[in-house]
């Protein structure tokens, strides 16, 4: 379905980012991946998408904290692909503290990677998009793009600025051939996920597989995480032919969080 496309995917080196970067492969596209992590391990994991999916695979680094390095990041991503149809933003970190106690360098640094990096790359992908006529741009929020909890004001804060961001984009872009949706997933495995349960483990004095269905309990009705791979189809649903006239929303994978 994709064949032929060149995809940028942001912290794709491991979960959901990397699920998504090789379902986008699988359906033919181009990947350029992106992320921290083991050098042997990213170079195996690219290598391994372009025997499995014939496809090209790129590894390029770079910190997207900085504007100027991201946007250079999406001129190489672009040079190395010969364009850039499909742009995934995905990076993100956490950091949980109550407003009077959250560390002003720990604000500065989720909204500079969650939200910040988010516009950089999108303007820089804009105009490879705009010329040929075609784009897609899918930017991860969250549902707590869409709701709050305690204790996660610039997580909070990145996610629902990403919801806002994804709107004004897909209404300049309207006529152009360029969408842009936003992914709220719920609660999903990820190390970033794991590293909260753990830490609920250890406050509440059990194991880790029932602090996981605490967390799970707080706000997921279905009592189910959400898989990286369900997020990974989501993406490629919105790179497809039917979802041409689908652009400015939220699809939210979340077993009914935000419906409560």
């Amino acid at each position: 379905m994709l064949t032929g496309k060149h995809a940028v995917v942001t912290g794709s080196t491991s979960g959901i980012g990397l699920a998504i970067a090789r379902e986008l492969a699988a359906n033919g596209a181009n990947i350029v991946l992106n992320g921290f992590g083991d050098a042997a391990a990213i170079e195996k994991e690219r290598v391994n998408i372009e025997l499995e999916f014939n496809v090209k695979a790129h590894y390029i680094n770079a910190d997207l904290s900085d504007a100027a390095a991201t946007r250079e990041f999406i001129a190489l991503a672009a040079k190395a692909l010969g364009g850039v149809d499909i742009l995934v933003n995905n990076a993100g970190i956490q950091y949980t503290a109550r407003i009077e106690e959250f560390p002003v360098e720990r604000w500065d640094a989720i909204i500079a990677l969650n939200l910040s990096a988010v516009f950089h790359g999108t303007a820089a992908a804009l105009p490879h998009m705009q010329k040929q006529g075609w784009g897609r741009i899918i930017n991860i929020a969250s549902a707590h793009g869409l709701v709050a909890s305690v204790n996660k004001s610039a997580y909070v804060a990145a996610k629902h600025g990403v919801v806002g961001l994804t709107k004004v984009t897909a209404l300049e872009n309207a006529e152009s051939g360029v969408t842009c949706n936003a992914i709220c997933p719920g609660w999903v495995r990820t190390p970033l996920v794991e590293k909260q349960i753990e830490a609920l483990a250890a406050k509440q004095g059990v194991d880790v597989e029932a602090a996981a269905k605490e967390l799970l309990s707080e706000k997921q009705p279905s009592l189910q995480f959400v898989t990286p791979g369900q997020l990974a189809g989501a993406a490629v649903f919105l790179c497809s032919d039917s979802a041409d006239q689908m652009t400015g929303t939220t699809l939210t994978l979340d077993g009914g969080w935000t419906a409560r």
